[in-house]
């Protein structure tokens, strides 16, 4: 290998031992790669942090397999042999860092929490927390080889806060007391805590649950309660990290923190080290390194960029021609490289910015254009519609754009309020469908807005002279290897041809394989595909349970509801006028148990089988197999007694789980080998007494059942499947390890999707009777 010279920058860093922290983020990629590729008798330690049961060398050998590494792992031999020779793993984390090698030149500090909105807790303990810790280590290793280190640290500009006008590259003027902040930072998870258990939160989020849980159940509710309290901590943390950011002068928890990180890197460098404090932009893709376009992850502009070209952000809260300041990746990686050559002083930071907006300025008016220009040139096809329309942006201010995204708002809560007292049905639920989609649109447009409002309107100039007279000193052959000249960059050219299409790209692929996997569906196909019945669970000796399918009857196996049951019944023993004359009755007490079925279920299905009072429990034995069976039969949904056959074939047990009224599900009993109906209470002479034996099992009580059941059938409910049609049947669904929603109300429709489970159209025969008399129509 040829040596480099003694002046160039691998020349600088050869025999260098460096440590880099964050090197599985965005930046400590990019970073590892140019210093494998352009330094090549530099040394790389990396702390990195074990990730559940992976630990940090492995996820450092697993980095290496990405496309970008390939050519220095060949190079070196493989990976362990790169490992072996170059790089070094230091396991360990920021909260709780390990001693670092004893022999370190340098350490890049390129770890930290990136999020704009963080907990303030979080952000505090890893961007003030941690970099204090880490310069413990650094101070440490420094003392053990006799050496001062030098110390990276990689910030960014918008530290700069909510000022105006240029940033020098100097420290950021503010007479915060770090360690008040720190502390009262650091508590806030704690107080947070217990005010989300006073009284008011938990009523308000408990009224909240039972409203929209109580037909499925109290503990559901209860559930509902608790991981509403988890989200309010969530957001708390965020919104109170936010506000003191902005009561401070700074844009959100994550510019804040930073700064107040900056401090303690300050403090560092006023105990006589040598300190670089390296402010990058708005990081956005590589113009060259690894490649151009090359990308981690969704950073700052993307969701924004991706948003826009489907054709659902209207407008943005910027003005045109303020400045959007972009720095490409590589220029980052670039310019710590160079910075590492060339240590400061000791006793006092030296700070770089890494920016286009003083001698390139990019303004959003042009970004929107060149953003446009590629999407008009290649639109995204949004279904059977054909290419998205692309919104016109007037920028007309920040309070336009907030009152227009209030006015949606709006009127979302209205149209979801009303879909979700709609009847079921398969409009509803792709009225439901689509209105979900345009909520998490405005819920992705309200973040995003707010979140990035405040850079969007900053009127910051960041100076970058420090960093252009670094460059400067560099030989013309490491100005064009190491290139960080963000003034050479060709923003049409970036943004078209290179940046544009490489955040794209993965959404294009996603988009062509969800339409191929829609084509082999076909047009017809009603729901997902239903998880596949296998054989019998548990051979002998193999320690697990056998497999049941649980069935809920009403709106799942058949369309009916246990008004229209009751009515079938009744109706027989009726004279015309008798008949009409109880229609009327009934239709009557419509409303009333409408609204006992939204509050409780158990209550509406007391109150209709109320009405079976006087009626003899063999009489309507005898009614069901004389003159309903057929009927019964008839509505069952042929696709639902193909799945129970499927079960009964696979040696499953079938299990029938109903409020219905026992008599109802005689027909039925072939198929299943239980059945749990409503049990109607009889006197001494066998006449209704139009109360029920036990309680109806229904919402929570379902899935008691079926654990009782299962308990004392030896089955697993972890391999069993669970199939119903609504809401208040979401703990029988969730008792199953395979539950399927049939046809579901909105609620549940909305939870299923949530969850991932499995969605089914069972529908009865066009031919089925509907009338409320099958066995008089038959007459």
């Amino acid at each position: 290998m040829t040596q480099a010279p003694s002046g160039s920058v691998a020349g600088r860093l050869a025999g260098r031992h460096l440590l880099l922290t964050g090197v599985t983020g965005f930046v400590g990629e990019a970073l590892l790669h140019l210093l494998l590729h352009e330094v090549p008798d530099v040394r790389v330690s990396l702390l990195v942090r074990p990730k559940g049961s992976t630990g940090g060398a492995a996820r450092i050998a697993k980095l290496l397999e990405k496309p970008v590494f390939a050519q220095a792992v060949a190079d070196a031999g493989g990976v362990e042999a790169l490992l072996a020779s170059r790089l070094g793993v230091v396991e360990g984390d920021l909260a709780d860092v390990p001693p670092l090698p004893g022999d370190l030149d340098a350490v890049v500090h390129c770890a930290g929490d990136v999020s704009f909105d963080p907990p303030v807790d979080e952000a505090f303990t890893t961007n003030v927390v941690g970099t204090r810790d880490l310069l413990a280590r650094v101070v440490e290793a420094g003392l053990e080889a006799g050496r001062d280190v030098h110390y990276l640290h990689v910030s960014t500009a918008y530290v700069a806060g909510r000022r105006r006008g240029h940033v020098p590259e100097a420290p950021v003027e503010h007479d915060v007391d770090l360690e008040a902040e720190l502390a009262w930072g650091l508590a806030q998870r704690r107080d947070t805590e217990h005010r989300s258990r006073s009284a008011e939160v938990l009523e308000a989020a408990r009224r909240r649950a039972e409203k929209a849980h109580s037909r499925a159940g109290l503990l559901t509710a209860a559930t509902a309660t608790e991981q509403a309290r988890r989200d309010w901590v969530s957001a708390e943390l965020v919104r109170v990290g936010t506000e003191r950011a902005r009561s401070l002068g700074w844009t959100d928890c994550y510019t804040f923190t930073k700064a107040l990180g900056e401090r303690v890197v300050e403090a560092h460098a006023r105990a006589g080290h040598r300190v670089t404090v390296l402010r990058p932009s708005i990081i956005e893709s590589a113009l060259e390194r690894p490649h151009a376009g090359w990308i981690e992850g969704f950073k700052m502009a993307e969701p924004l960029i991706l948003a826009y070209g489907r054709g659902e952000l209207p407008e943005f809260p910027a003005a045109a021609d303020t400045i959007v300041d972009i720095v490409p990746v590589d220029h980052v990686a670039s310019a710590i490289v160079a910075a590492l050559a060339h240590p400061p002083e000791p006793g006092e930071a030296a700070y770089l910015h890494v920016c286009s907006g003083d001698r390139n300025p990019l303004t959003f008016g042009e970004l929107y254009s060149h953003v446009r220009a590629y999407f008009d040139e290649h639109p995204f096809q949004v279904g059977a519609r054909g290419a998205a329309r692309l919104p016109d942006w007037r920028f007309p201010g920040a309070a336009s754009v907030d009152r227009l995204l209030t006015t949606s708002e709006r009127a979302f809560k209205v149209a979801d309020y009303v879909v979700g007292h709609a009847p079921r049905g398969d409009r509803t639920r792709q009225v439901a469908r689509e209105l979900d989609r345009r909520g998490r649109r405005l819920e992705f447009l309200r973040r995003y807005l707010t979140l990035y409002q405040e850079y969007a309107q900053a009127e910051l100039r960041f100076s970058d002279d420090a960093t252009t007279a670094l460059r400067e000193r560099l030989s013309p052959d490491d100005q064009r290897t190491f290139a960080f000249d963000t003034a050479t960059i060709d923003w049409p050219v970036y943004l078209r041809e290179i940046h544009c299409p490489a955040v794209t790209a993965p959404v294009r692929r996603l988009d062509e394989l969800r339409a191929r996997r829609q084509g082999a569906r076909g047009p017809s196909a009603g729901g997902d595909r239903l998880p596949e019945v296998s054989g019998r669970a548990g051979t002998e000796g193999s320690g697990a349970g056998e497999v049941a399918a649980f069935f809920d009857m009403d709106g799942t196996l058949l369309s009916s509801n246990v008004i229209e049951t009751y009515l079938w019944m009744r109706l027989q023993e009726l004279d015309g006028a008798g008949r009409f004359a109880e229609l009327a009755r009934v239709a009557a007490r419509v409303p009333s148990l409408v609204r006992a079925e939204r509050r409780e279920r158990s209550a509406f299905l007391r109150a209709v089988y109320r009405e079976y009072a006087g009626a003899r429990l063999g009489d309507l034995d005898a009614v069901v197999d004389e003159l309903l069976s057929d009927h019964v039969l008839s509505r069952l949904a042929p696709a639902a007694v193909r799945r129970v056959r499927e079960h009964r074939r696979a040696g499953h047990r079938t299990v029938l789980i109903t409020g219905a009224v026992r008599p109802l599900t005689r027909p039925l009993a072939p198929l299943f080998d239980h059945i749990e109906a409503a049990e109607l209470a009889v006197d001494g002479s066998g006449t209704c007494t139009g109360h029920l034996s036990g309680s109806p099992v229904v919402g929570e009580s379902r899935a008691a059942f079926m654990r009782d059941w299962a308990a004392r059938n030896g089955v697993d409910l972890a391999r069993s499947y669970a199939y119903a049609d609504s809401h208040s049947d979401l703990p029988l669904l969730a008792a199953a390890g395979h539950p399927v929603a049939v046809r579901p109300d909105v609620s549940l429709y909305r939870h299923a999707r949530r969850h991932h489970w499995t969605i089914v159209d069972w529908a009865s025969p066009p031919s089925a009777s509907r009338g409320l008399n099958p066995a008089g129509a038959r007459r």
